[in-house]
């Protein structure tokens, strides 16, 4: 079931305000092999039944599901014997696994297949998660057998990765209530329903907005667009029941693009504005009310566990330990960042001057003027670099890259279910053949999914109860392009596809025993370090001579685009870390605030004010939108993270460079051996200093970014 149940277990993606359906009375009556929680079943140690499934399943499966969760932890409180490890911290992480494989199925659904009835079944679902989580948590007989465990003599006889793993148990109770009185408990449980439902809600606002378009009826208004953005454009109008125009689907992969080449600069505010105003437009689907509510439970329930804030209970078990020491790498880095943005708005402007435009630069022109001075300094456009950008290609590169650093062989297979046409699969295997797990591939933009790109973990691998394989998936937004031609994809998502099969490889790579150290559940400020040194293969000449080719020719990218784009690679990286950081330190002061009463809108305003934010940039995520940390708590207080893991990212790639490249195998050998399969099994701290021969060298990230170290 995991270490911390009641929070962290749930992934709150989507749901509406509609009537919720009714859970059936007797969830004993289901059938044992149904198949949303019945053992998986077919080739590969067994798949998910995606042609099995009935969406009206879900709620009795889910009853039935949440019933044998409970017998299994009644099993383990109701045991005559003594606690010790294997009757107690084993068994917990043996329980649940009907549980686990149905949260897992509908997780999917709710980011990849969010419509019919599934907003209405998380509006029943997502609360009843909250309330079981709950139960285990504040079960005074089972924290009594884990503490037992965790202060009993026998606990130093224990293996250190099973030390570990008790104490993540123990503190995982603690932290969510396990020592409170009655009174506290009940309020505990009920603060986490209702942010249940608050969570899902936010979703499922910012779904409905991210659904919207915006219309382009002229061709005119297609100057400077390249082919494949209009392409994606006319495809999206058709998907929307109007062929023969275009549209702008209101989700980052669409907009970015616009924004960087579109000449028409009213359109490009249109376009900016819908985009960065979702989730904040005083109608229905305005996130403000439940961004309010969810701070001020968050705050009440931080204080009933005994810490000063929200963000002093989010941050006690990641890397950085407390909000001062993540706020102090942010306001490090802030000051240089800032710096440099005041020189590209300088750069930018300069253009814009001597073209005459008589404009200010503002933020829909950021991207159009930053690709100008692109062309300008570097001699490199990236709607150039596009054409040797093709889907595909990269998907095989990535491939290749895997191969050559962890000696995994991806073939396609077509004997694993699916849950949407566009899915592919492939079988994972190691040097010696052997299956390693699986890989489902979603590239593509649907009505219902969530937007932008992440990892998803159908199944984690485990050796407690059987060498089970991983199962991982990476999902995106790419819009198709005519059928037939390939799909050119930018620089930006190319890097972003990397990263997320970095994700996926953490989750491929996976080698322990138990299920709640595996994988990718590690700290939070940590597990973005491997997706994010995976971008730098993309940037290898292995993978841009071999993989990055013309759509047309099949030519290799020239060696002279190769080159300028290893110049620019610092190129706009004020924009990029300002932007970033506008938004991780929005969400730090928000949860440092306790339990003020916050008006979302104004407390973004003033807090980018006293830091000195500059006008030309917006957050990456404005405070409604800000699905990370509201459409349930996995990054809140947290979204520091990418630049934690940033910072430790700089510093493992030097330790490529240093070694003669980024295929050295023995360096390759150490990234596997110390961080990659081993999960949460060890502290991941020990892990980089075993990596690395040290710990982190924070400057790393400084001279990364090409900002000056001091």
């Amino acid at each position: 079931m995991g270490k911390e149940f009641a929070i962290a277990a749930i992934a709150l993606f989507a749901a509406t305000g509609s009537a919720p359906l009714m859970a059936q009375e007797n969830p004993t009556t289901i059938a044992s092999d149904n198949a949303l929680i019945a053992e998986w079943t077919g080739p590969y140690g067994g798949v998910p039944p995606w042609d099995r499934i009935e969406t009206g399943d879900f709620i009795p499966a889910f009853d039935f599901a949440i019933a044998a969760a409970r017998a299994d932890i009644d099993a383990i409180t109701s045991n005559s014997a003594a606690p010790d490890f294997e009757n107690t911290i084993a068994a917990l992480e043996k329980s649940g696994a009907a549980l686990t494989r149905i949260q897992n199925l509908f997780g999917v659904y709710s980011s990849n297949l969010n419509v019919g009835d599934i907003p209405d079944i998380e509006l029943v679902v997502y609360p009843k998660l909250a309330a079981f989580y709950d139960e285990v948590n504040q079960n005074a007989a089972l924290f009594a057998r884990v503490s037992s465990v965790y202060n009993g003599k026998e606990f130093k006889k224990l293996s250190a990765v099973q030390q570990r793993l008790t104490e993540d148990h123990y503190k995982g109770f603690e932290r969510n209530g396990a020592n409170l009185d009655e009174a506290g408990k009940k309020r505990v449980a009920e603060i986490n329903q209702r942010a249940a439902t608050l969570g899902a809600q936010f979703t499922q606002n910012l779904l409905k907005d991210e659904e919207t378009v915006t219309w382009i009826e002229k061709q005119s208004d297609l100057e400077g667009l390249p082919q494949s953005t209009i392409d994606a454009m006319a495809q999206t109008a058709s998907a929307n029941d109007r062929p023969g125009v275009w549209a702008v689907l209101n989700t980052r992969s669409a907009v970015d693009p616009f924004l960087t080449y579109s000449d028409n600069r009213a359109l490009r505010e249109k376009v900016w504005r819908a985009f960065v105003n979702r989730g904040d437009n005083g109608d229905a689907e305005d996130n403000n009310a439940i961004i309010r509510e969810t701070l001020k439970l968050r705050a009440e329930r931080s204080r009933l566990l005994g810490y000063p804030t929200y963000a002093h209970w989010a941050i006690e078990r990641q890397m950085a330990k407390t909000p001062e020491a993540a706020m102090e790498l942010m306001l490090k880095v802030w000051p240089k960042a800032l710096a440099r943005v005041k020189e590209e708005v300088a750069d930018m402007q300069a253009i814009a001057d001597a073209q005459g435009a008589g404009e200010k630069i503002e933020p829909w022109d950021y991207r159009y003027y930053a690709e100008k001075v692109r062309k300008a300094k570097y001699d490199l456009d990236f709607n150039e670099v596009k054409s040797y950008l093709q889907l595909d290609k990269l998907r095989e590169g990535m491939f290749w890259a895997a191969g050559e650093l962890y000696g995994f062989r991806f073939e396609e297979v077509s004997d694993a279910p699916i849950f949407n046409p566009d899915v592919r699969v492939w079988k994972v295997l190691n040097k010696k053949g052997a299956l390693v797990g699986l890989w489902y591939f979603d590239p593509y933009a649907r009505t219902g999914k969530n937007s932008g790109a992440w990892m998803t973990e159908y199944r984690g691998q485990q050796k407690l109860i059987g060498d089970i394989k991983p199962i991982v998936s990476n999902n995106s937004n790419f819009i198709k392009g005519k059928p037939g031609e390939p799909v050119l994809i930018s620089w930006d998502d190319a890097e972003t596809m990397f990263h997320e099969f970095g994700h996926a490889l953490h989750g491929l790579n996976s080698n322990v025993v138990y299920p709640s150290q595996s994988g990718t559940n590690v700290p939070r400020d940590y597990v973005e370090f491997p997706s994010q040194l995976n971008e730098r293969w993309l940037m290898t000449p292995e993978v841009m001579n071999r993989f990055l080719v013309h759509y047309e020719t099949g030519e290799p990218l020239p060696q002279a685009l190769v080159e300028k784009i290893k110049a620019a690679k610092t190129f706009n990286q004020g924009f990029t870390t300002v932007e970033y950081l506008m938004s991780a330190l929005v969400d730090m002061k928000l949860h440092l605030a306790g339990d003020a009463d916050i008006d979302p809108d104004a407390f973004e305003k003033q807090t980018l004010a006293e830091l000195g934010a500059p006008d030309e940039i917006v957050m990456r995520h404005r405070t409604p939108q800000f699905g990370h940390i509201f459409a349930g708590e996995g990054y809140a207080a947290g979204y520091y993270s990418y630049l934690w893991a940033d910072a430790i990212t700089a510093d493992a790639a030097e330790a490529f460079v240093e070694a003669g490249g980024f295929y050295d195998r023995k360096t390759a050998k150490k990234l596997h051996d110390y961080i990659m399969s081993v999960g949460d099994s060890i502290d991941p701290a020990d892990g980089f200093r075993k990596f690395r021969g040290r710990d982190v060298d924070t400057s790393a990230l400084l001279r990364d970014r090409g900002f000056p170290v001091d």
